[in-house]
């Protein structure tokens, strides 16, 4: 019984209460813990214990306090009570009902959770309650600091000093390995778990996406922080990088799909920057379909069932109904696009099927990738970039597929076939373009240059692609570079005209947007 010192804030001291966490049938008993360094998963299953509102955690580092393991609760119920044991790295967390516990067990089975960068595991505790010290002051600090946060109260002297609010309302949000498309409103619908979200905007710096995201409270920032940094937005990709901003209250001018201000809706769109359509906001919110409704890692409180099913594949959204991997792109330049410059642009972000330049209306086109999630990930990077001097508008279509002309029927080459393409960037499972996917950027990566060729040759290609080089970088196998162009049109330009570019002895070029700049 040598533990019983190690046994933190909120227990009763009785050796009656305390026998229950060293019994061999407890969550905590040695078998569980043999099977608990994470690559014995089977073994794990065989000896969970039956849904209980009680959940036991374990691997937890050091120094990791209440407040982060309550945090791993927060967005999906009312949390009811918390048992440390600080010698053992483990913990007992109660949720308010069974049903909240069980969303949590099935979204940390598709996503681990993580505190301060650390994997720890969750599993349900034999036990159906915890039978805590009520009087225990700290704890009841901490729990009634949360429980303000998630009613909406106002943050009592306790609140802030169980959270240590921080004095900014505004979070800078980062997206690494941004292999699905992050919209303002996947944003918001993640972030308003944890209270009113007034502001957003959203800019690509660095070649990264970024955000930053104003509350109407600085506790509840502190809170979302507390339980969203490091998690990933999507299985195993997407992954939220927050701190608190300096800015104490943001500036924004425009309501369209890269800024918006929600205590302001009379504000304009702005200069071509399409609005987000009132239905296609209505879509995101509500649609169970849309990008949010069945995935997970929206760390929305799922239904269980939405959850366990979300779990139990992989969280893409083909194959759902009313999720298209057909898009419609429209105020294109008729004069100069052709099927082949669409399926090179739009390949950048998911392997293109068909594409069909409209006969009666030329300016627009269909484009089929092969999935949902690709199709909204060219949608996110393309929609209001500039191509071939206009401002393209790409949505969601409501057809399922593009179809072919009829056999013997001619339309002047506006639709092609490219489902056997051998230049697919993502045929191969796991392959790594999957961790290159980037905005459109003025900076372009090459591979698979000859080893002759010469910077003077590379530069003098792309100029006459119709733009200007500004820099350029050889990679020291020299069989990669990076080239700079003026603008971000000019790359996208040149990514058209120049990848798959033969360069002689049947070696082709490879052009991607690149995050770095030279």
């Amino acid at each position: 019984m040598d533990g019983i010192s190690d046994v933190a804030v909120g227990v009763k001291r009785g050796s009656d209460e305390l026998s229950m966490y060293n019994s061999p049938n407890s969550g905590m008993s040695s078998s569980s813990d043999g099977a608990s360094n994470g690559s014995d998963s089977k073994k794990l299953r065989v000896e969970e214990a039956p849904p209980s509102r009680v959940l036991h955690i374990r691997k937890l580092p050091n120094e990791a306090s209440e407040t982060e393991v309550i945090a791993l609760g927060l967005p999906f119920g009312k949390v009811t009570n918390i048992l440390t044991l600080k010698g053992k790295n483990q913990a007992f967390l109660e949720m308010g009902t069974e049903e909240a516990a069980i969303t949590m067990i099935n979204y940390y089975t598709t996503v681990t959770p993580h505190i301060r960068n650390i994997p720890i595991f969750i599993q349900y505790s034999n036990h159906k309650e915890l039978k805590t010290d009520a009087g225990n002051q700290r704890t009841q600090a901490v729990l009634q600091a949360v429980s303000a946060v998630q009613s909406g109260g106002s943050p009592s002297s306790d609140v802030q000093e169980a959270l240590a609010a921080a004095s900014s309302p505004v979070l800078r949000i980062i997206i690494d390995n941004m292999f699905y498309p992050v919209t303002l409103d996947v944003l918001q619908q993640i972030f308003s778990k944890f209270g009113t979200v007034m502001k957003i905007i959203t800019f690509t710096k660095n070649n990264q996406f970024q955000a930053l995201l104003q509350f109407s409270d600085p506790v509840n920032a502190q809170q979302a922080k507390l339980a969203l940094d490091g998690q990933n937005i999507y299985n195993s990709c997407c992954t939220l990088r927050i701190d608190f901003s300096k800015l104490v209250n943001l500036n924004v001018k425009y309501n369209n799909d890269k800024s918006r201000d929600y205590t302001r809706p009379e504000l304009p769109a702005g200069d071509g920057q399409p609005s987000l359509d009132s239905t296609v906001a209505a879509a995101y919110s509500k649609d169970s379909n849309s990008l949010l409704g069945k995935i997970p890692g929206a760390l929305s409180p799922l239904s269980a069932a939405a959850a366990a099913a979300a779990a139990a594949g992989r969280v893409a959204l083909a194959g759902q109904t009313g999720s298209s991997g057909v898009l419609l792109v429209s105020n294109l330049n008729e004069e100069m696009v052709t099927p082949q410059s669409l399926f090179t642009l739009f390949g950048v972000y998911g392997d293109v099927q068909r594409v069909k330049i409209l006969y009666n209306k030329k300016d627009s086109a269909l484009i089929q990738m092969s999935d949902a999630n690709q199709a909204q990930l060219a949608m996110s990077h393309l929609n209001g970039q500039k191509v071939y001097g206009k401002i393209i508008r790409v949505t969601l279509s409501k057809h399922q597929t593009v179809a072919l002309p009829r056999d013997g029927l001619d339309d002047q080459g506006l639709t092609k076939d490219f489902a056997n393409s051998p230049l697919h960037r993502f045929k191969k499972p796991g392959s790594k373009n999957f961790q290159n996917i980037f905005p459109p950027s003025a900076t372009l990566h090459l591979s698979n240059i000859p080893q002759d060729v010469t910077e003077d040759d590379l530069r003098l290609l792309f100029s006459n692609a119709g733009g200007t080089v500004k820099a350029f970088k050889f990679f020291q196998d020299r069989k990669m570079a990076l080239i700079q162009m003026s603008t971000v049109e000019e790359a996208i330009q040149a990514l058209i005209d120049l990848h798959n570019y033969n360069m002689g002895g049947n070696q082709h070029l490879r052009v991607s947007f690149s995050k770095s700049t030279i």
